[in-house]
């Protein structure tokens, strides 16, 4: 039977085979486009189009 051996026991490329298996795919999307925006930011479009949905309603 084989024996299980600790991650941080395993050698630096062992270590690094294992975090690449567990690692998802995004099967040929690039991460960088789906990043979030910050609500902190002051952003002109979305207060223009917060304006116009406040302008719909009246």
């Amino acid at each position: 039977m084989a024996q299980i051996v600790p991650l941080n026991k395993r050698s630096k490329k062992a270590q690094k085979e294992y975090h690449t298996k567990q690692r998802g795919s995004w099967y040929g999307i690039s991460p960088v486009t789906r990043t979030v925006p910050s609500g902190k930011v002051y952003d002109r479009n979305r207060v223009k189009r917060e304006d116009c949905r406040a302008l719909e309603k009246f």
